[in-house]
């Protein structure tokens, strides 16, 4: 697997506008960054909008509030934009000394494509070596789901996490793994269910053969 370096054409990136509610040190919960009433009266009335243009009747009971529901859910996939340009994450000292390598897999995610505005999920895999410092374990899953709350690419989602670990922790090296599928493969276009994406970022020492191949092995011993 090759590192990848990404040129991304979608408006939307890490400077985006930022509303920050969050606690010192954490990255916000979804029910605690929220688009304000007007931005979410916008966005339904161009979801009624669109079903308009389709043809479908508005006073149907099943789509009475389904421009309210999209406005809301849409808040919800997106709150990364909220959320500043980088997860807040505490690290801690490595008084352990510990050298060895750190992984943790199968961290479960969603997240919407840029270029669709459909989901794609799947899992990531990610390890570092530690230098000074090290991170803690349920704070994998929060640097994930901040870049993963936005319109992306998987591509870049790969980057994002592995660059972030790279500038807070200056490692001796770090990988990160996704696997996803993607409903604009699976449900339109070439439509062929089950085919799975596969990125991956290296830093340091992963550049290593035998460093990435440890990695990659206990991935998949899972």
């Amino acid at each position: 697997m090759n590192d990848h370096t990404v040129n991304d054409p979608s408006p939307v990136n890490d400077a985006s506008p930022a509303i920050d509610l969050s606690p010192p040190g954490e990255v916000p919960e979804l029910d605690n960054v929220n688009f304000s009433p007007s931005q979410l009266a916008n966005i339904a009335g161009h979801v009624r909008g669109i079903l308009t243009e389709l043809g479908l009747d508005l006073n149907d009971p099943n789509l009475a509030e389904t421009d309210r529901r999209v406005a809301k859910m849409y808040a919800e996939m997106f709150s990364g934009i909220k959320c500043g340009t980088r997860p807040k994450v505490t690290t801690f000292p490595n008084d352990e000394g510990y050298k060895a390598m750190v992984i943790e897999m199968q961290i479960p995610f969603y997240s919407m494509c840029a270029h669709h505005l459909v989901p794609f999920h799947g899992h990531a895999h990610i390890a570092y070596i530690p230098n000074d410092r090290i991170l803690g374990l349920s704070k994998f899953a929060r640097i994930l789901e901040f870049y993963a709350k936005r319109p992306q690419l998987q591509e870049r989602l790969t980057e994002q996490v592995v660059g972030f670990l790279e500038k807070e922790l200056s490692p001796q090296g770090a990988m990160v793994v996704i696997e996803a599928r993607h409903l604009c493969v699976e449900m339109r276009g070439v439509k062929k269910s089950g085919a799975v994406t596969v990125t991956s970022a290296i830093r340091g020492s992963f550049y290593k053969k035998e460093v990435r191949e440890e990695f990659l092995d206990l991935t998949r011993r899972r």
